[in-house]
Formats: C-alpha cells, structure tokens, sequence
C-alpha cells in the first residue's frame, strides 16, 4: 500500500522521498492559453508543434557561387555557360542544360536539374564561361540545403512540455507560427516571517537582519517563469500568519513563506498552516535545510513551502523541491535539477545520513576534465558562499567525506554573466 504525503508525519524523508510526496500536491498542470509569439519567452508549452512546412521550404544554396548538375559519371567541361542569375527571393523558372550554370546567392533556391554549388572563390569568369579551379576539389551535392532537411512538412518541431527560450522562438517563427498553446505561469505567493526581519531601505533595529529571502526568492521565481505575489513581511504572530495563509490560498497556484517552519517558541508557520490546510511533512534529511514544511491551503489545495529562514537555505531548499514543483504546474517534461560529474580539487566533510549541499566552483583542466572546489566557509547563513558558487556539490547520505581527486556530483547553478 503506498502512502499519501499527509501519511508520513514525523519521518525524516530523503530528497526523494520529498520531492516524490511534493509531487502528488500538483497532480496536473496549469490551464492552457494561446499566447502571441511576442511573449511566449520563458512559457512552456501545452502541446505537440508540427511543421506546416518543409523547412527549408525549397532546395537551396548554401553558399554564394554557381548552380549547375554535376556530372554523375564522366569528367566535367572545361567551363561553364552562365545562363543567368538566381537571387534569394528569386527562382529560375527553366530546367538547367547539361553545361549551363547560373550565378546564385546563398538561400536562393537551385533551378531544376541541378544538385552542385560551386562557391564563388574558385571560379575565374570570362563573359559567359566559367572555369572552376581545382574541380577536383567539387564534389557532387555539395553546398546545397536540401529542402525540408530541418524540418520536413509534418514533422515534430517541438514537444508538449519544452520551456521556450531564443532557439525555440526562432524556430516557432520560422514555422511561420504567430502564437502557441502555453501552460498559464503559475501564480506564486511569497512572504518573510519574523520580528527582526527588516526592509531592506529602513533603518535596521538594533537585533534585527535586512530581508534578503524574499528578494532571492523573486529572483529565483522569475528565472523558473513564475508570476510573483509578494506579500511582504510578517510579524511573529499567529492570528496575521493565519490572515495572511488564508489571504494567499484564494490567489495564488503555490504559496512559500521563508522561517517559522522549526520547532522554535516563536515559529507560527506550522501552526498557522495546521489551522488554514493541512501538513504533510516538515523533515528533510538534508544540509541546509532540514526544516521545511509541505501542506495544501484551504478549499483549492494550494500547495504550501514553507521554507527555512537561513538565506542559502532557503535557496538550496527552492531548487531542489520549489523548482521540480514550478515545473509541474507548468507542464515541463523534465524537472529534475541537472547533474554532471566532477572531480573533487580539495577534501570535502559531510555527514552519513544526510545529503549535503555545498557551494562550490568549477574549472576546466588542460586535459578537459571538470574539477571543482567549495567556496569556504559553509554556513547557512552565509549568502555571501552563492554569490561565489556556480555550482552545488551534492554528496549523497552514503558519503562522510570525499577525498581529493574523488568524483562527486554536481549541480550548475544558473549566472547572469
């Protein structure tokens, strides 16, 4: 018999396990809208896109020279008769005779009966006649696209679920499609708990700390397509905590706070959550981030992060489970956060039982092979250590340390460069 997440109180649950119940809180993806071409950057689409077209719709050249029908047997004549001029945009109506070429501009479509580019750079003209340099350097077929050996007319161009980026727009364009079927962005709600946390651009009190998670947080929303509610700061109290959970689950797809989700005097999350929803789990095997509370708000189900208040690991914490979620409700064919392998520069320290996430940085030996090394000091709240990171190092629960020279996973973390 499989349990439901709301089954697993108090466990500790692996990162699978984890992401595996989070899974069952967004059991379809998002409604379906078309949307105009202009704005289809970033969204996801919502079904299969076929090709109207051959693309290339016609047979042309890839080079700016001649066109002509290369002999298939025998040797080739001296020179060639130009019988004209093919320009992109333009098409020569007549069938090439043997020994006649026409002058062709790349992307112009080959008249009929020929198959051969010569480029431009090995032909010597004299009025009519063209000589080709070194013809046996030519071969048969050569810079030529052949019609539809993108694309061909019927084809699948781009898949049910493929998030769409410069290249997706381009093809979609070249398809002559002006809009696509898009999973709706998912609406996510965002607020920071806690007495001491603090706007940033007021004065700072004296015991507290500037909001940093939520500002992350709408950074890391926006790079996974999502439309951000922000909801501010709460105070530590439970009847606002309530207010606001309530408030959250009659407007968004997802909701995510940042603190009060640990077993502290004054962490009201859980509490409020219990009151508004229900709870699924809270206890993550994982460095940063063991607190994170899992649940569904009011009567839509909406599903409820709550994540820990330390900055990286409120980061670390999103794009494990967050991320994996986002693409759910979004429809992404693949979720799971990309892994490579690395070889480790220095020693690393972990604990068994646990999966461990360090901020590390890579480099490219001379050989080709990928090393990377931790940013330092490694503590939670240390935000400073993502900044420097382009990567997460993942060692597994199996792992207590990792000597120099071992292959560890790693996770890339996205850089505006």
């Amino acid at each position: 018999m499989t349990l439901s997440c709301f089954d697993l109180g108090e466990r500790m649950l692996t990162p699978e396990q984890a992401d595996a119940a989070l899974a069952e809180l967004v059991p379809t993806p998002l409604a379906v809208e078309r949307v105009g071409l202009d704005a289809l950057y970033g969204r996801v689409l919502a079904e299969d896109v076929f090709s109207p077209i051959d693309v290339p719709q016609n047979t042309n050249a890839a080079m700016d020279g001649i066109a002509l029908a290369w002999p298939v047997a025998g040797s080739p004549p001296e020179s060639w008769r130009r019988v004209g001029e093919v320009l992109a945009g333009r098409s020569h109506g007549a069938t090439l005779a043997p020994g006649d070429c026409v002058a062709i501009t790349t992307g112009a479509p080959l008249p009929a009966g020929a198959d051969t580019v010569i480029m431009r750079e090995q032909l010597e003209t004299t009025g009519q006649a063209v000589r080709v340099e070194h013809p046996e350097r030519v071969r048969r077929g050569q810079h030529v696209r052949q019609a539809g050996e993108d694309i061909a007319r019927g084809q699948r161009a781009l898949a049910a679920g493929t998030r769409i980026g410069a290249a997706e727009l381009g093809l979609l364009a070249s398809l002559g499609q002006a809009e696509a079927a898009v999973h709706r962005r998912p609406r996510v709600a965002v607020f920071s708990t806690g007495d001491e946390v603090t706007p940033p651009g007021e004065a700072l009190p004296p015991a507290g700390i500037f909001d940093a998670n939520r500002f992350s947080l709408a950074g890391l929303l926006r790079e996974q397509g999502a439309e951000l509610l922000d909801l501010g700061i709460l105070a530590d109290d439970r009847a606002a905590t309530i207010a606001a959970l309530r408030d959250a689950a009659e407007r968004a797809d997802l909701v995510i706070t940042s603190g009060g989700v640990s077993v502290g005097q004054a962490d009201f999350t859980r509490q409020a959550l219990e009151e508004v929803g229900r709870l699924a789990f809270w206890r993550i095997a994982i460095r940063p981030g063991r607190p994170l509370a899992c649940g569904q708000l009011g009567a839509r189900a909406v599903p409820f992060l709550g994540l820990p208040g330390n900055p990286v690991a409120t980061m670390v914490t999103f794009l494990q489970f967050v991320v994996p979620l986002l693409g759910r409700l979004q429809g992404r064919a693949e979720v799971a956060p990309r892994r490579l392998t690395a070889l480790a520069e220095t020693p690393l320290r972990s604990r068994t039982g646990r999966t461990d996430f360090l901020r590390g940085v890579t480099r490219c030996d001379e050989a080709g092979r990928l090393w990377v090394r931790d940013t330092g000091a490694q503590g939670s709240g240390i935000l400073s250590s993502m900044v420097a990171a382009d990567c997460l190092i993942e060692l597994d629960a199996r792992r207590d340390s990792v000597e120099a020279g071992e292959a560890v996973t790693i996770q890339p973390l996205f850089r505006l460069s």
